[in-house]
């Protein structure tokens, strides 16, 4: 029985041998033997694929954020106190620092074609996605670690373009988090918070650091000095001790920066509309900002900017200029510390 069986099983591996070698045969003839095979391998290699240990992926979690809702992603140096001392940034504001941080935003939304606009100031940058983004099936985790490490490796991988005269003792850290605005006025009063927090932040800043600086008092001392203090009083403390106008200060302290895609006429000797990240220091509090930029809440095409851009070019300059396919109220005391003194 067993001599039949065995036989049964040679004459059917024999002929299915030869239909093997004939089909073969044909496809060669026909020029499709390769892509046979190739499928054949594909089809092994997917089931080869297949484990008992799969099962481990059920564990992830599914982290997709709510549709149609503005995705602002905020990242912010962790402990950027020690990290000015040790690179003796200059003190309230380091000008090379602030271009650096914005030279890094601008990389991230090279990349990130969805993110409609970015707003930074002192180590903090919020990235704003479009309502209908789509990017990474609008994981979070997804979203945000790329956007955070695209940043964080930006930073030291430009470090020297800012910094040509001192070495980078130490990688920065960046935290980050994602947070969803569902509606146009949430999203601009999230913008809002972040450039009055600029106002009261480097008011307090820039007269605490002359007070230090100037007149040589401590830390403490300074911090007792302005204890209390509105606005108005640090204002007068600033012209009538060390002249100097408050208003008069660097936009980009007094405002943060805004990042926004537009498409602009670049100078000769290139001579072509292209579109680009543009730098602007002004104020989002009031309606006209949001009525001049109408696409960004819109979710429209790139705007023509029809401005100056002469400035923002010569700023630009120092960015790499990439082609890509109201009044702050007035608020008191604010928070004394090293530099970068900031509310959290």
């Amino acid at each position: 029985m067993n001599s039949i069986v065995w036989q049964t099983f040679l004459c059917k591996s024999s002929f299915m041998g030869v239909i093997r070698s004939k089909v073969s045969y044909l496809f060669h003839q026909i020029g499709l033997n390769r892509i046979f095979f190739h499928s054949c391998k594909l089809s092994t290699s997917s089931i080869m694929a297949k484990s008992k240990y799969e099962y481990v992926k059920t564990f992830e979690q599914d982290d997709r954020i709510l549709p149609n809702t503005w995705i602002v992603v905020r990242l912010d140096g962790k402990n950027f106190t020690r990290f000015c001392e040790k690179h003796h940034l200059e003190k309230p504001n380091d000008m090379r620092a602030l271009q650096l941080m914005n030279k890094c935003a601008t990389v991230v939304m090279q990349e990130f074609r969805e993110i409609n606009l970015a707003y930074g100031q002192s180590d903090e940058f919020s990235f704003v996605f479009r309502k209908d983004a789509t990017i990474y099936n609008r994981r979070a985790a997804k979203i945000l670690t790329n956007v955070n490490s695209l940043f964080a490796s930006s930073y030291v991988f430009f470090w020297n373009m800012f910094f040509s005269d001192r070495k980078l003792m130490y990688p920065p850290t960046f935290d980050g988090r994602v947070v969803l605005y569902p509606s146009d006025t949430n999203l601009r009063d999230y913008l809002n918070w972040r450039q009055a927090d600029v106002h009261v932040n480097n008011l307090y800043n820039t007269t605490f650091w002359m007070l230090v600086l100037k007149q040589n008092l401590t830390n403490s001392q300074a911090e007792e000095r302005l204890r209390g203090t509105l606005s108005s009083h640090k204002n007068e403390i600033l012209f009538s001790e060390f002249k100097i106008n408050y208003n008069n200060e660097p936009i980009m302290f007094r405002k943060g920066t805004i990042l926004m895609r537009k498409s602009v006429h670049i100078p000769p000797p290139d001579g072509k509309r292209k579109q680009v990240v543009l730098p602007f220091h002004c104020d989002m509090f009031s309606d006209t900002f949001w009525q001049e930029h109408h696409e960004i809440l819109g979710c429209t095409g790139v705007q023509v900017y029809t401005g100056d851009t002469s400035d923002k070019i010569n700023e630009l300059s120092n960015l790499t200029i990439q082609e890509t396919s109201v009044s702050a109220p007035d608020e008191d005391s604010g928070n004394g510390d090293q530099f970068p003194i900031k509310e959290s």
